[in-house]
């Protein structure tokens, strides 16, 4: 009877999607809101280098590691009831954030936003595989989804900015309140309940093996980028590996495994997942860099430096969205390969613009990158939720989800510890700067500006401009590589998903 209901009642179907729609921007806003708020952050709670990435990528990380296994757990109890369950916690750990008195503790918080994150991702896409039976309606329907989550990593630094013009940086946490409460009052009346009607025993585990390896893999990828080579990491990425040659090897011999991995086998599905990963590594890599540069070396105030980035939020938006009927007529390995084209020229007008870029070459940069991964989130979702059984959605959805998270944790940890390095190496201080403020100016961006005005006078202004010239130098080896993450993503395109079907 509800399948019937949902054939005949379009109008319910839609407004089913406009719930589920909101943890998707709430979860995709919280992976890029708290960069306008760093220079707060890094005045107020005073943390150290490793403790600034941490507090943004403890989210994604935690995001990453427990996507599968949540993805099936919401397969087996139901995804609405997962939905739920996240919505709430999600919403009371937002509150305590937004009031963390240390940097220890906002990273903690960070992490346990992450956990609850985890539940709600899986859950919306998967609602989306049994609500919309129809592939045109379901392609639509992602597209929309693809578009939000785009649109929200986006609009993050934006809506961070706006608050921060009249609120303390805590308020960005406070959003998910206001956010969350209508999805929990309406779910219940809009969306029926989804599940595996036969998941099988209960994996406990492969559901640890696939924990520890996509967790630790995360971990020891951030561990590279802000300790290098060492003793610790290369333990991490070998537990790692093993957790994961662990998970596949049940996969493959369990009846009814919690997540098909013979799927990777297929070009599309697993070069959509990679497309999916890189995208968002040269979305977020870019968010870390420009939401600093605006900020402390263009010198725009927090509201400005939003605006700046609200065509490149139109871009992905139209660009999602129309990608949609360009696929009806063109088949989607191309059409994917051009629009991230078009990404990787955004890239390489920034390695090739130097230092002192301007304002309306920073929005269009991001305009040119929006028009690419709008495009490629949109047909990369729906290749990959069309390629499992309806029943599996949940498991299906965790691996696009958790391919995106990925591409949040690499694109801060990888560019912006790139970006970083480069910082550092190329920043030369006056030696008369006591130690103190030294070690300061030489572990951020921002804490190279706090030390400046604390010094003032004519060695405050040359140290903050030796600092914003070493950052732009950190910039130009970001934008090398991400010209080559971009020219892996077209080949990608071009090469998996040359058999992709519209």
């Amino acid at each position: 009877m509800m399948t019937d209901v949902r054939v005949t009642a379009p109008a319910r179907k839609w407004l089913a999607l406009s719930v589920l729609m909101l943890p998707v921007l709430l979860v995709s806003i919280d992976n890029t809101a708290l960069n306008f708020a760093i220079p707060q952050i890094a005045q107020d709670l005073s943390p150290s280098a490793a403790q600034q990435l941490w507090i943004i990528d403890a989210y994604p990380l935690v995001l990453a590691g427990l996507l599968v296994a949540a993805g099936s757990l919401g397969d087996r109890i139901g995804r609405r009831k997962l939905l739920m369950i996240g919505a709430t916690g999600f919403a009371i750990v937002s509150v305590v954030a937004a009031f963390s008195p240390t940097a220890e503790v906002l990273v903690a918080m960070r992490a346990l936003l992450g956990l609850f994150g985890a539940t709600l991702m899986p859950s919306t896409l998967s609602l989306l595989r049994s609500i919309f039976l129809d592939r045109a309606q379901r392609r639509l329907a992602i597209a929309i989804w693809a578009t939000g989550f785009s649109v929200g990593s986006a609009i993050g630094p934006v809506v961070g900015g706006l608050l921060l013009t009249q609120f303390h940086w805590g308020s960005i946490f406070l959003i998910a309140v206001p956010i969350l409460i209508p999805l929990l009052v309406l779910a219940p009346f809009l969306i029926d309940e989804s599940r595996d009607p036969n998941p099988g025993p209960i994996d406990v585990i492969g559901v640890v093996a696939s924990m520890v390896a996509l967790g630790g893999l995360a971990a020891g990828i951030k561990r590279l980028a802000t300790h290098g080579i060492d003793a610790f990491a290369i333990a991490v990425l070998l537990l790692a590996v093993v957790a994961g040659w662990v998970f596949v090897r049940r996969m493959l011999r369990s009846e009814n495994p919690m997540l098909d991995v013979r799927l990777m086998k297929i070009p599309e599905f697993s070069g959509a997942l990679m497309i999916n990963l890189l995208s968002v590594v040269a979305l977020t890599g870019f968010l870390y860099w420009v939401t600093q540069h605006l900020q402390l070396v263009t010198g725009l105030s927090v509201f400005d430096a939003a605006l700046v980035l609200v065509p490149g939020v139109l871009a992905i938006v139209l660009s999602g969205l129309l990608v949609v009927r360009v696929v009806k007529r063109f088949p989607p390995g191309p059409v994917v390969g051009i629009a991230l084209s078009i990404s990787m020229l955004a890239y390489a007008l920034m390695l090739f613009a130097g230092k002192d870029i301007e304002v309306w070459a920073i929005l269009s940069f991001f305009a040119l990158l929006g028009i690419g991964i709008g495009a490629a989130e949109t047909l990369s979702n729906d290749i990959v939720i069309a390629s499992v059984r309806p029943e599996k959605a949940g498991a299906a959805s965790a691996l696009s989800e958790t391919a995106y998270e990925f591409g949040a944790v690499l694109g801060t940890t990888l560019l912006g510890g790139l970006l970083t390095a480069v910082y550092r190496g190329s920043l030369v201080l006056a030696e008369d700067l006591d130690q103190a403020h030294a070690d300061a100016a030489f572990e951020t961006l921002g804490g190279a500006a706090t030390v400046a005005e604390e010094i003032g006078g004519d060695t405050g202004a040359q140290l903050l401009l030796q600092a914003q010239h070493a950052f732009d130098e950190g910039a130009t080896a970001m934008s090398g590589a991400g010209v080559v993450l971009m020219i892996g993503a077209v080949l990608i395109a071009f090469i998996a998903l040359r058999r992709a079907k519209a």
